[in-house]
């Protein structure tokens, strides 16, 4: 069993997603290059981070943005990992025979996969899309690494009060809580955002882990309009560290 590390400098990535997905993948892995060189064990990217959640309810349209895991991108998340020795975490659409779901996932560089977490709330599709197609997870877990133990929740997730029970009853030292999130009117107001992430602070406070939080940024060709930011949120509910809002850029932060 591993224990907690005294230290650990972590990089939460606010990648800009296009609707080039070679480029948007190609960004991801120079992005791990750069944090790994200016000393990160751990790096973070937000919510599908590679293709964006840009899925529409049409499978012919939404399998081919999906990838398995483990699978090719996986594959090289895990190799770079191994060659930087850098854990990676990152939000990632995942196809699993005829199923498809909003998972997260984080990378030893020993060991691989280490924690798969598929999204319990639904909120990430339609509430039209066939339920045999777009699927949640049912179950919240943690691993074990050499810089702690984790446990993942994907947006949404933070606001259900009995996903952050299982959460607390696992006692993660880090929660990583990966978002696609914009504002209702679509824009990059940082006085607004400044508002609503006081109700993000106060569910971590109800879960009272340690939590790293990470946004992608959209191009202004998506649709979904994400604004970015990145912050971690201290058990009692004091924000340690922030990225604003608006633009692509890597936090990073000495935990």
């Amino acid at each position: 069993m591993y224990g907690r590390r005294s230290q650990v400098k972590a990089a939460l990535v606010v990648n800009e997603v296009t609707a080039n997905l070679d480029a948007n993948y190609e960004k991801v892995l120079s992005c791990i290059d750069e944090c790994a060189q200016n000393g990160a064990q751990l790096i973070v990217f937000g919510e599908a981070a590679i293709t964006g959640l840009i899925n529409n309810d049409e499978p012919t349209h939404d399998f081919p943005l999906a990838s398995p895991v483990p699978g090719p991108i996986t594959d090289t998340l895990c190799k770079k990992a191994t060659e930087l020795n850098v854990h990676i975490a990152t939000g990632i659409l995942e196809k699993d025979g005829s199923k498809l779901y909003d998972s997260a996932i984080l990378i030893s560089p020993a060991e691989n996969v280490v924690l798969k977490y598929r999204r319990m709330s639904p909120g990430w599709h339609g509430g039209r899309a066939d339920p045999k197609v777009y699927c949640e997870g049912t179950e919240v877990s943690k691993c074990y690494t050499p810089l702690g133990s984790f446990a993942f929740l994907i947006c949404g997730d933070l606001f259900d009060e009995h996903i952050r029970a299982e959460v607390c009853k696992l006692h993660p030292d880090w929660l990583l809580h990966l978002m696609a999130r914009s504002l209702e009117d679509g824009s990059f107001d940082q006085a607004q955002w400044d508002k609503e992430k006081l109700e993000y602070v106060e569910q971590v406070k109800t879960c009272g882990i340690t939590t790293l939080m990470v946004n992608y940024l959209a191009s202004a060709e998506l649709e979904d309009k994400n604004f970015g930011g990145a912050m971690v949120v201290l058990p009692s509910g004091q924000i340690l560290s922030e990225l604003p809002i608006g633009k692509e850029g890597i936090l990073y932060v000495d935990l």
